[in-house]
């Protein structure tokens, strides 16, 4: 049995080491649900998939990760140079999850239990994911330098060009990442699977 519906967190990102000053922040974790309802584990996905949240074509996912992200930049003039002296992140990553509205029977709560482990733990990747693409964000922020750079153009340029970059590898893990979890016999389905199977 394929998914009737997709389970996407479209905000990943590159992996790296962190570095001491990596380690000034840490980002802030935000959950929100929604409700759905059912007595079997069929009904309840069937809920998943008139209640759960859209991504931007509109298709229904049963999980959903994103973020919110903002800097505070220290751009300073050094002779004819501009350097961007520190890029400090705020970083809030947002899960939507589905929710039972009701009690669940014993047998259900249990498939239930078991079904959201593993949607929560798929989506943490995603937050490990987003984490990780902010730090590289903030590695190649840290330092740079553009001569001969008045009012600091020259060096945001060189900033909006490495972020396209990185945000392009961040898209292409996330595909990768969710082709193996949404594939055939793949995690994502295993857990449909043994929620929705009698």
């Amino acid at each position: 049995m394929r998914p009737a519906f997709l389970f996407l967190a479209p905000l990943l990102a590159l992996s790296g080491l962190a570095t001491p000053a990596d380690a000034q922040w840490k980002a802030a974790e935000q959950f929100v649900t929604y409700p759905v309802s059912g007595s079997t584990g069929m009904e309840l996905y069937q809920s998943i998939g008139r209640n759960g949240p859209t991504i931007g074509n509109g298709v229904r996912t049963i999980a959903h990760t994103t973020f919110k992200l903002l800097w505070s930049r220290d751009y300073q003039q050094r002779g004819s140079a501009c350097v961007l002296a520190s890029a400090r992140p705020s970083l809030t990553i947002i899960y939507t999850l589905p929710k039972p509205s009701g009690r669940l029977s014993p047998a259900l709560k249990a498939k239930w239990d078991t079904f959201i482990a593993g949607i929560r733990a798929h989506e943490a990747v995603h937050g490990v994911n987003i984490t990780d693409m902010v730090r590289e964000i903030e590695r190649f922020s840290v330092g740079l330098t553009a001569e001969n750079d008045p009012g600091c153009r020259k060096v945001r340029e060189k900033l909006q060009a490495q972020l396209k970059i990185i945000s392009d590898a961040r898209q292409q893990k996330e595909r990768d990442f969710d082709r193996v979890e949404m594939g055939e016999g793949g995690n994502v389905q295993q857990l449909i699977l043994a929620l929705v199977n009698e």
